[in-house]
């Protein structure tokens, strides 16, 4: 199925996504492409608010961009990797039954389904800026993760039999 489709779906119902999800097999040249991809969309979502800091403060854009390239496509997805053994080890401690990779699925998938408020909220950081409107809908995104991933995790270490 589609990327796109796959995250609307994931808002409706996210653990029949991951279920289908874990059922590919392990594959590990798709969990790169998530998380880069998702890595990359979060990149996407950065430009309006360093086009704002940079007309504000009179910064060099290529700059801010050139950093935060740097730090979103190149830097993070060793972090999500990393992020995604602690919670393996969490998992297993707490009594789940899985591999790694199902770890790194379930958080590589929550990154990606909730790139959509992600974008959102580049848009308010770019035309509004700080404020209470900036804090909700990072709120919203931070909620949306925590609820794939928790979710996904669920799925992937419980409710599948290894």
């Amino acid at each position: 199925m589609a990327v796109t489709t796959d995250i609307l779906l994931t808002y409706k119902g996210p653990r029949q996504v991951l279920a289908r999800l874990l059922s590919a097999g392990p594959r590990e040249d798709r969990l790169v492409a998530l998380a880069m991809g998702s890595c990359v969309i979060m990149f996407i979502a950065q430009l309006p608010r360093l086009a704002r800091i940079a007309h504000m403060t009179d910064q060099d854009l290529n700059a801010l961009m050139g950093g935060s390239l740097l730090a979103l496509v190149f830097v993070l997805p060793l972090i999500l990797y990393s992020l995604a053994f602690v919670f393996h080890l969490i998992a297993r401690a707490l009594g789940g039954k899985g591999h790694g990779f199902q770890s790194r699925v379930a958080l590589f998938w929550a990154m990606m389904a909730a790139s959509p408020l992600m974008l959102l909220n580049g848009l308010v950081a770019g035309f509004i800026g700080d404020g209470p409107a900036l804090s909700a809908v990072g709120g919203l995104w931070f909620g949306a993760v925590l609820w794939f991933l928790g979710t996904g995790l669920h799925e992937a270490y419980w409710r599948r039999q290894q």
